[in-house]
């Protein structure tokens, strides 16, 4: 027992012994680390600790001031850097130098000498310890100026910037009194344009020379807040096709016929299943309903009557019908080819009316309404119809008209007036050149043909007709 307690006494002095040793050993290593930390932050007490680097930059050494003046100097070659950024048919070309784009010198400046400069001692210490066994990089920091920017690319931006527009929707009466469609509007995407800057910032350090990169400017969908399809529950929510024809050089009379007529099919809504009459749709075309005299094809010839230029409207709808792949049931060309209706088309893709024997019909075999839409360019004089409805997979082939069986005009007649003064000239007919013109249409759903059909128009010759002036 005696012996038991010797040696429980002898082992605990040697413990004591061992863990003073080692407690001097860790307080004697703690003073030496702690000296030669001191020693090495006064040996860089202003500049930057050893293994701190910049996208692979050494920065060990340098002064705040040093590394400052470094990338001032670094963006002398940045400055000579371009970007050209595009859009269609717009550029503009940005020099760095112009929106100060290049390294943030300040910024990497003070971030390279904040690293094991902190309030902790601990964290100072493990810092410059990985500084200096692994080595710390920086991100190189860049800035650019946005409102520079933003000023350069202005004229683009107003270009390409459009608001959304809201869907309006007002019937009364059987009848759309308002309709506007819902439109996307766009602007540029500013924060995607800066993504895409940044990108080619790590591009220029690696290039280390000037520079020109090419930039398309990303555009940005602005969705409207009121869509076509919210504002009603017809099925009018999107553009089926549109016609369109030109009228330049028409008389007064004529232009405001076509604009009367226009206007009275303006907002029409044909139903599902239903079989639309032009004739009908339009009503009495007479002084009485408002329209004027001008020139209109009759018994063979041409001469003023009540709503010439009637067959212009009736004409660029059956050219909506043919885009939007509709079954046309009764269309009849004119009798002779007319020139305003080859003013923007091919010959063969008119429609001539004159109620009630003569009609252009068609039918709504879709299942949803159809609106018809017409709207006049004064400056152009163009007249347009927009058929809206709802898309259902039809798609249409029209092919190219051919022209066959050319025939001449006859000679040019005239004929004494006496109620013209002597010596006055007045042409009162056109001459045209006979012809065959010819076109197919087909019409597709779902890869299956819905409608196979040839157009074919003959014109006859047509002359010259002159009033010559007899009266003394």
């Amino acid at each position: 027992m005696r012996t038991y307690f010797i040696k429980k006494m002898v082992l605990g002095k040697v413990t004591r012994v061992v863990f003073w040793f080692l407690v001097g050993v860790f307080f004697a290593l703690f003073l030496s680390i702690s000296f030669i930390f001191i020693i090495f932050q006064k040996q860089n007490d202003n500049v930057v600790y050893p293994g701190i680097t910049v996208g692979g930059i050494n920065l060990g050494g340098k002064t705040e001031q040093e590394v400052y003046e470094f990338f001032a100097s670094q963006n002398t070659t940045v400055d000579k850097t371009r970007f050209v950024i595009l859009n269609d048919n717009d550029v503009a070309t940005v020099s760095a130098r112009e929106i100060s784009y290049g390294y943030d010198q300040n910024l990497l400046a003070k971030q390279a000498m904040a690293i094991g400069r902190t309030n902790d001692v601990i964290s100072n210490i493990s810092l410059i310890f990985q500084a200096y066994m692994n080595g710390i990089d920086l991100p190189p920091a860049y800035h650019y100026d946005e409102s520079k920017l933003l000023s350069i690319l202005y004229p683009i931006i107003q270009k390409i910037h459009a608001d959304p527009v809201d869907a309006v929707f007002a019937f009364q009466n059987g009848k759309v009194t308002t309709f506007k469609q819902s439109l996307e509007g766009q602007t540029v995407n500013l924060p995607q344009l800066k993504t895409m800057l940044d990108s080619k910032f790590i591009k220029v350090l690696k290039a280390q020379k000037a520079q020109t990169f090419i930039i398309e400017m990303p555009i940005m969908v602005l969705k409207p807040n009121i869509t076509t399809e919210k504002v009603n529950n017809l099925g009018i929510k999107e553009l089926l096709s549109t016609g369109t024809s030109l009228f330049q050089h028409s008389i007064s009379g004529r232009i405001y016929n076509i604009t009367l007529a226009s206007q009275r099919l303006n907002g029409i809504l044909v139903k599902p299943g239903e079989l639309f009459s032009f004739n009908k749709a339009l009503g009495d075309v007479s002084a009485f309903t408002g329209y004027k005299q001008a020139y209109i094809i009759q018994n063979g010839k041409t001469i003023l009557g009540d709503g010439g230029g009637v067959c212009q409207v009736s004409t660029t709808l059956f050219r909506a019908l043919l885009n939007a792949g509709l079954p046309i049931l009764e269309r009849q060309a004119h009798a002779y080819r007319v020139s305003y209706y080859e003013q923007d088309s091919s010959p063969g893709l008119d429609a001539t009316v004159y109620s009630p024997t003569v009609d252009l019909k068609f039918k709504n075999d879709t299942n949803n309404h159809i609106l018809i839409q017409t709207s006049i360019d004064p400056n152009m004089q163009e007249l347009k119809f927009s058929l809206y409805g709802t898309k259902d997979e039809r798609e249409v082939i029209l092919s190219k008209p051919i022209i066959t069986n050319q025939t001449q005009p006859p000679e040019d007649l005239y004929q004494d007036d006496s109620t013209l003064p002597k010596g006055t000239l007045k042409q009162i007919d056109f001459s045209a050149w006979g012809a065959r013109v010819s076109f197919t249409r087909e019409v597709t759903k779902a890869g299956k043909i819905i409608i196979s059909e040839t157009y074919t128009s003959n014109y006859r010759p047509w002359r010259a007709v002159y009033l010559r002036g007899t009266k003394e």
